[in-house]
């Protein structure tokens, strides 16, 4: 589906924690113990364990929640409309501490501690696998903190039962920059990581991972902290490894099985939903400007109106049977890749950078190259065709001037997020574009996610705390409460 695929070769028996066995029962140091279990974690396998989950980050149901693709409208729900209408929504976030970043932080513990870093370095450099959990740890926690705002941070992860003060947003995307420039620069020559079921150990390839991060992340500040955005969006262009170029599209694929692409999966897997269709807000913005996306991303071009009522939403299903499925048939199989992160999305990043003055490069060929590599990622490039769509004067940028030229980039970065509704969420709070209408009948669309009845049980008085900083008409923990950068 797209290029330079990263494809998944996943053994199911390597996944989980305890289930690789070892070929001599001496190496558990007890013949009395269990020999199918370990005394303590294969680093590989959680590592394999954490990147075969990655790709749920990438698309709105399998994310940080089920929210966030539809308040960017994205996405119309078809007969549970709950959300779409704004009805307060409280995610738990226990599966991301408990699962994966748990995890990454048991693959930085055993290859940091001298008593298991030797175990550990079986399973390749201790050095660079500890980098690779590092720019992972940051990835996930870089959308936790722009789905909520304060968050479990820097206390997290310590056997603490949960009783965490929570990090403001402004000291965790501080780490988080730390945290890959440092990952960055930790890499070394050694053995090559085992379980890196994504670039298979290419530290090139983790560094423009992480470089890439770096510099969409920073772009978030150009509201909140324009200075440090500046700083460190030119940190990350001239970072070890660079940043993505053309053609470079980091993607994962599914090999099916019990590994199905998660898209598929939702519409025609063991349980088949219905739930979610193309919104109307993208069909009609695709259509209008005669894009060609439009035949990769939806499966026809007849959207669904968003946010109807259930009675609205069904009758329109029912009468218009041909409504537009998330992807175009082609792209929903069940070894279909989904984008992890793309070429296009990082020259977007550039070209709005040089607009706001961070950077000296070219603002229009940043601009016209990150729609280009969108094209072509998804197969619908020719250049006949994307000549007479860049020229139109809705897309060109020839003649205009100053928030016009920001408003025709920040549009096109909505585009090419899609179908990940978490950047597509975060750059549309950000900037403001493309403008969208709350659904019929409400007034505001919801600017964070609240936070879940786990929380306030278990953690009441820190997550009272934060909540405080999120109030608005409708009390703390406001949905319409605004994250940091969100100004």
């Amino acid at each position: 589906m797209l290029s330079k695929k990263i494809k998944i070769v996943i053994i199911a028996g390597s996944l989980f924690f305890g289930i690789t066995s070892c070929s001599k029962v001496g190496e558990f140091g007890n013949i009395n113990q269990n020999p199918g279990n370990t005394t303590q974690p294969i680093t590989s396998s959680l590592l394999t364990n954490t990147l075969a989950g990655i790709g749920g980050y990438t698309w709105d149901a399998g994310g940080v929640s089920t929210s966030e693709g539809l308040y960017a409208q994205y996405f119309a729900e078809t007969q549970y409309t709950d959300i779409s209408r704004y009805a307060k929504n409280s995610p738990d976030w226990t599966t991301h501490y408990a699962g994966a970043l748990y995890d990454l932080q048991t693959i930085i513990d055993y290859n940091t501690n001298p008593q298991t870093a030797a175990i550990a370095a079986q399973n390749g450099s201790n050095k660079n696998q500890i980098a690779i959990a590092r720019i992972l740890k940051a990835y996930i926690f870089w959308f936790l903190t722009d789905a909520y705002g304060s968050i479990p941070y820097k206390g997290a992860l310590k056997g603490d039962n949960g009783i965490v003060v929570y990090d403001s947003q402004q000291s965790i995307y501080a780490d988080i920059f730390k945290e890959l420039k440092e990952a960055v620069a930790q890499f070394e020559n050694g053995v090559p990581v085992k379980g890196d079921i994504l670039f298979s150990g290419n530290t090139t390839k983790w560094k423009k991972f992480a470089n890439s991060i770096h510099a969409i992340s920073a772009l978030r500040l150009s509201k909140a902290d324009p200075a440090t955005g500046k700083t460190e969006f030119n940190a990350a262009l001239s970072a070890d490894g660079g940043v993505l170029g053309a053609g470079e599209n980091y993607v994962i694929a599914y090999p099916g099985g019990t590994f199905l692409n998660p898209i598929y999966n939702f519409y025609y897997g063991a349980s088949p939903r219905i739930d979610y269709a193309v919104s109307k807000t993208v069909t009609d913005l695709l259509s209008g400007n005669n894009d060609k996306r439009i035949n990769a991303y939806a499966s026809s071009t007849v959207g669904f109106p968003y946010g109807l009522t259930r009675n609205d939403a069904v009758s329109f299903a029912n009468g218009n049977v041909n409504w537009a499925k998330i992807l175009a048939p082609a792209y929903v199989t069940a070894t279909a890749s989904l984008n992890i992160i793309t070429a296009a999305e990082v020259f977007l990043a550039r070209a709005e950078a040089a607009q706001l003055g961070w950077t000296a490069e070219d603002v229009d060929a940043n601009y016209q190259a990150g729609i280009t590599e969108s094209w072509k990622a998804w197969n619908v490039f020719n250049s006949a065709d994307f000549a007479t769509f860049i020229a139109q004067p809705s897309v060109s940028l020839t003649g205009q001037t100053g928030d016009e030229i920001l408003k025709r980039i920040n549009t096109q970065q909505w585009v090419a997020h899609y179908p990940n509704g978490n950047q597509g969420y975060a750059d549309w709070r950000r900037t403001g574009y493309p403008a969208l209408t709350p659904a019929p009948g409400q007034t505001a669309i919801p600017r964070r996610l609240s936070y879940s009845s786990t929380e306030y049980n278990l953690n009441g008085a820190n997550t009272n705390a934060a909540a405080a900083n999120y109030t608005s008409t409708d009390g703390k923990d406001s949905q319409f409460g605004k994250v940091w950068w969100d100004k």
